[in-house]
Order: structure tokens, then sequence, then C-alpha cells
């Protein structure tokens, strides 16, 4: 099997890395808990004895804590700081985590400057680029591509997993046409617009969203627009649309 193969290396590559979390988080939900995380420790430890070698501190310490518990649970930067990765690029983003949803879409709009609702390929790199840069590291372009490859497959594999936890508040209707309906045909959506827009969110899903906290509501996802503009691509993944 290609991921205990792997645990049994002294150091494995970024792209290792990944292939391991893909394969112990069967479920897709972006931890390793219960089952998952047995079978890891599990495996941890036959791969390393098999190659001869010995758990590091931070494999022992892991087991100590986890090797006999299911209930519980480590995330993808937690399992990056164990394994001992060639460059491990996945702490930068823990070094430079952002500390809000408006830091998030600050940074989001600086690389999706066509306002897609995605990062392409190019404005990965180049963000990629920026955060090596703060963390001091230095890498030539083969290897900041291999890295840009990797962060694709990362976002992909998140995007998956948050459409899921997103499904019961997602708004399942075709969101661009109904974006179109409180837009003034400038592209975007303002304060007054997004307020009428919310009143009639908050009639259609009566469940989910109280007509009472409708200045809540407007407050919080204005407080994510770009100087007063909220686009289609960016309102749709603060509220969770599909855009049909």
């Amino acid at each position: 099997m290609a991921a205990e193969t792997h645990l049994q290396s002294a150091e494995i590559s970024a792209a290792q890395f990944f292939q391991i979390w893909q394969h112990y988080d069967s479920d897709g939900n972006g931890y390793l808990d219960g089952k998952e995380l047995q079978n890891f420790t599990q495996e941890l430890q036959k791969a390393r004895k098999k190659a001869g070698l010995e758990l590091t501190p931070e494999m022992k310490a892991f087991v100590d804590q986890y090797g006999k518990s299911t209930d519980g649970k480590i995330g993808i930067v937690e399992l990056a700081q164990i394994l001992p990765t060639e460059e491990n690029f996945l702490l930068f983003f823990r070094c430079q985590q952002l500390k809000s949803s408006e830091d998030f879409m600050q940074t989001w709009r600086k690389y999706d400057t066509d306002h897609s609702g995605f990062i392409e390929t190019e404005e990965l790199k180049s963000f990629l680029k920026d955060l090596l840069q703060k963390a001091n590291k230095q890498l030539d372009d083969s290897k900041l591509t291999e890295y840009t490859e990797i962060m694709v497959s990362l976002f992909r594999y998140f995007i998956h997993k948050s459409t899921k936890l997103c499904a019961s508040l997602a708004i399942n209707f075709p969101f661009k046409a109904y974006f179109n309906i409180f837009q003034d045909g400038n592209g975007y959506i303002d304060e007054n617009e997004l307020d009428a827009l919310l009143k009639d969110l908050c009639e259609k899903n009566k469940k989910e969203l109280d007509i009472n906290n409708l200045a809540t509501y407007k407050k919080n996802i204005m407080a994510l627009s770009d100087g007063g503009k909220l686009y289609r691509t960016e309102l749709a993944l603060i509220l969770c649309a599909e855009q049909n």
C-alpha cells in the first residue's frame, strides 16, 4: 500500500504527505478520528519498525496520546508536524494563518483579481510565493510549481469537504439568476440591495433564517464586502450557494 510505504521513509515529500492524508481520512471530514486515527497510529508503528526506523520524539508523543484512544482527532496541520516531510510547507500556513473571515476575504480578493470565484493556478503560485517570502523561504521555480500543484489538490479536497458540511445551509435554487434580481446591472450588490435580498431569503428559509436577526445578518455579511460591494461569486461563497 502506497501510504504505508511512505510511512517507512525517513523523510517524505509534500506530495507523499498529502497521499497519506487522503488515504487515512477515509470519510473526508478533514480530521483523522476514531478508527481512522487508530489505524494510522498502528500502521505508523508497524511501518517504522519494518523499515528499521525508530519513532521520532514527536511520533512517540503522538502514539502515547492516541494509540489506545478512539475519541481523539487530529487535523492536517497537526499531522504535518508529526511526519518528517522534506519541506514542511503546510506549517507556513499555520504561521501565516488569517485571524478572521474579513482577513480571508481581503486575501482572497488580492489573488482572485477577476472575481471568478476561483484562484487560478498562476494566482495561487503568486499567493504561495508571497507566503514563502514572508516566512523567509527561498525556493526555485520548479519547487514552487510542485507546491502549487499540491495546493490545488488540497483546495479541491477541502472545497469538497466544505460542500458536504454546508449542505444543510446551502441555498438550493439558481443563485446566479436570484442575484441578478436584486442587483441593478453593475455586477455587485450594495447594502440596500443586500437588505432586500436578505428579507426575501428570510421568507424563503423561515426555519434557518430569522427575520428578527436581519440587521445582524447584514452587518456580518457587509463586513466581508469589498468596500461596500458584494460580487456574485463572493456572496455565493459566504452563503454556501450553488451558482447555477
